[in-house]
């Protein structure tokens, strides 16, 4: 992590909703190579033991690639397979039980859809950063709200008034890509969360170079 971020500045990558694990992995470390940060295994459809078993194989290659290993929606399941963090969407449980069953020492990051108002809440959770969107059109969730980078510029000014540093990361999620990132990052954002952007690419690689390079 950056000295002045709890959360790794960059590229975000989240799993597609894939079986293969063995191919999942090696996108993993195709977009490492890229320069990826950060990562989410998020997985709507798997059974629990899958889920377990696949987490558990992500979280592992994360660790020896140098990248941030987040599970989405269940801190218990982040707890169980030992990974750097959790995200938590509205309904996923409160974020100071997380918190506390978690520890000082893990990530844990929430979604505040189009609502800075949730990133308030947050900050007096301890959550480590908080994400906007849906930025644009997202083919994973067709019906999510639409966040503005108006978003991003308050949110980014939440996190500042958090207290001392390092502060809290703004995250920016949703329909994200190569050609459209550029404008998130300008208005604010420490880290762009991207799934069909960089893992449906035709080179994980060269679209996790390019996502990447947008943060110098």
């Amino acid at each position: 992590m950056t000295e002045d971020l709890r959360f790794p500045r960059g590229l975000y990558g989240i799993s597609p909703e894939w079986d293969d694990t063995n191919r999942l992995l090696a996108a993993i470390e195709a977009a490492a190579a890229g320069g990826m940060t950060a990562f989410q295994w998020r997985r709507k459809t798997a059974t629990a033991d899958e889920g377990v078993k696949q987490a558990r194989l992500v979280v592992e290659r994360c660790r020896e690639l140098g990248v941030v290993s987040i599970i989405n929606d269940d801190w218990r399941l982040a707890a169980l397979v030992n990974a750097d963090g959790v995200h938590l969407g509205r309904d996923d449980g409160g974020l100071t039980e997380a918190r506390v069953a978690m520890g000082p020492d893990r990530i844990i990051g929430c979604s505040c859809y189009n609502e800075p108002a949730l990133a308030e809440l947050a900050m007096a959770a301890e959550a480590d950063y908080v994400a906007f969107g849906a930025m644009y059109p997202s083919s994973i969730k067709p019906d999510a709200v639409r966040a503005l980078p108006e978003h991003l510029q308050e949110g980014s000014r939440i996190v500042a008034s958090a207290g001392p540093r390092p502060r809290p990361a703004v995250v920016a999620i949703g329909g994200i890509t190569p050609e459209n990132a550029a404008a998130v990052v300008a208005a604010g954002a420490d880290s762009i969360a991207v799934i069909s952007g960089l893992f449906q690419a035709p080179d994980i690689e060269s679209a996790a170079r390019r996502l990447a390079a947008l943060f110098g």
